[in-house]
């Protein structure tokens, strides 16, 4: 397939691809189109920015087009699920633009708007919902949706949906589905633990990867730069004043630290805006319009724009932070270089994140190029760069014989865990090298004793001694813990 009108789409179809100046369809769309219009279930995977939405959307429009039935009251006949409020929205624009010569409707439905307007709208019937599951529930459980007609469901960005901070949301859903329907996934990275739970909602799908799983956009230039935490907002305020940056895209981890970041830009003379959860609809979607016009050319977001952001023209994608979830590196640099064009990425990685490059180089199968600073950047004082032996991760995801924070680790024999010292705050009679706070007595049920200089109760040790793994809650800059910050468990990602 060559050309769009060797599908045999719907005429409507193809006079809408022809004014849009659409002629030869990506690799994705020419293997996932035909067997999409013969109803076949499917899982696509290609990488972000390779048309994914049309090879959806194209051959739902011309099924849609065969049966001319009306959609059920307070029902649809297509549900699209979505992550993000963004991609949602883009989703819907997408069908209106492709269907623009079509006599279906279509809504988009999300959290952090008024529900009433999307309850009206729903109420005599749409043919494609575009949907976040969470708003897609409220509106179930307020009787003002039903998805007892649903003839097509379709999973964007199939990993993030049937991972943990969806799969609840998404099981509930399916119930609610007909068990004769067909199902379209597609994403650009599927790890195995989720491709398998894929299949329990695919039946006899067909398997479309025109790129090797979780490969990056090949057009996209990459580099990583070894910086201390405290020099990154300066190393950031310095790239970003070449007025060669047309737009760029900055990733960081929390939504609180993209706020920081923005403070930190706007002290620097750099106007930026920031889109994340905790942002309302309004002002997220000032801040993508902003973004998309040039009035902004600074977006600072979290991972909920990784995967919902299509804006032509994206320059540069910095990485504040390196992502603990490697899969979510290739979602943020795919934010440049889309449609064929060229872009750059570039990651700011301290000693703490080493483990998460490694991490990133491993899934991608190749390993992202080291760079020094810029050319001009002198790093504050009290922020000095690590060593140049340092730079590369060792094969604990640091160098050898040196804590996360680049410090040499004291009182360890290589691969035994942490043991508190003498004269350090342990006490014999503690057990464990967790540093719990708990000691001997205590486990056993008797009450503590007190402190035999003083006559006073001892206070509860929280965390332990030096030497001791960090805890859960401290975001993994403890010093000496024997496997860095691999361990933290991965949440829901924002």
């Amino acid at each position: 397939m060559t050309q769009f009108t060797d599908f045999g789409l719907a005429q409507p179809v193809l006079r809408a691809l022809d004014e849009a100046g659409y002629v030869r369809p990506t690799p994705i769309q020419a293997q996932a189109i035909p067997p999409a219009m013969a109803g076949r279930d499917l899982c696509g995977i290609a990488q972000t920015g390779t048309g994914k939405t049309a090879a959806f959307a194209l051959p739902i429009l011309h099924r849609l087009s065969l049966e001319n039935r009306r959609p059920p009251r307070r029902g649809c006949r297509v549900l699209v699920l979505s992550p993000t409020r963004e991609l949602a929205n883009q989703i819907a624009e997408s069908f209106s633009d492709y269907g623009r010569h079509l006599p279906y409707t279509n809504t988009v439905v999300f959290g952090g708007v008024t529900i009433g307007r999307q309850e009206r709208a729903l109420a005599p019937g749409v043919d494609i919902l575009v949907a976040t599951p969470g708003r897609l529930i409220d509106l179930v459980d307020r009787r003002s949706l039903t998805l007892e007609g649903v003839e097509i469901l379709v999973l964007d960005e199939a990993d993030q949906m049937l991972d943990l901070g969806f799969i609840h949301a998404l099981k509930r859903i399916v119930k609610m589905l007909p068990q004769r329907r067909q199902s379209l996934f597609f994403s650009a990275t599927m790890p195995k633990n989720i491709a398998g739970l894929a299949e329990q909602y695919l039946s006899d799908p067909v398997q479309v990867a025109v790129t090797p799983v979780a490969t990056t956009a090949e057009r996209v230039d990459q580099s990583v730069i070894f910086v201390p935490t405290g020099a990154k907002q300066a190393l950031l305020g310095h790239i970003l004043r070449d007025a060669a940056i047309d737009r760029a895209l900055v990733f960081t981890r929390t939504k609180h630290g993209a706020d920081r970041v923005v403070r930190g830009l706007d002290k620097a003379g750099i106007a930026a805006a920031a889109i994340h959860g905790n942002k309302s609809q309004p002002q997220r979607e000032r801040a993508l319009a902003a973004f998309r016009d040039g009035s902004c050319r600074v977006l600072v977001a979290t991972d909920i724009a990784a995967r919902g952001i299509d804006v032509e023209g994206v320059s540069h994608v910095v990485n504040f932070d390196l992502p603990n979830v490697p899969e979510s590196y290739v979602h943020r640099i795919g934010r440049t270089a889309r449609a064929g064009a060229a872009g750059l990425a570039v990651s700011f990685c301290n000693g703490e994140e080493r483990a998460y490059l490694r991490d990133i180089e491993r899934l991608t199968r190749q390993p992202v190029p080291v760079s020094g600073y810029p050319a001009g950047f002198v790093p504050p004082s009290g922020a000095e760069a690590e060593p140049e032996e340092e730079r590369r991760p060792g094969p604990r995801g640091r160098a050898p014989g040196r804590a996360p924070g680049g410090r040499p680790q004291q009182g360890r024999g290589p691969g035994r865990p942490d043991q508190g010292r003498p004269g350090q705050g342990r006490r014999p009679d503690q057990r464990g090298g967790r540093g719990d706070g708990r000691r001997a007595e205590e486990t056993r049920g008797e009450a503590p004793r007190g402190d035999q200089r003083s006559g006073q109760p001892r206070p509860e040790r929280r965390g332990g001694g030096r030497n001791e793994a960090p805890s859960r809650g401290n975001g993994g800059r403890g010093e000496g813990s024997g496997r860095g910050i691999a361990w933290l468990d991965r949440g829901p990602r924002s």
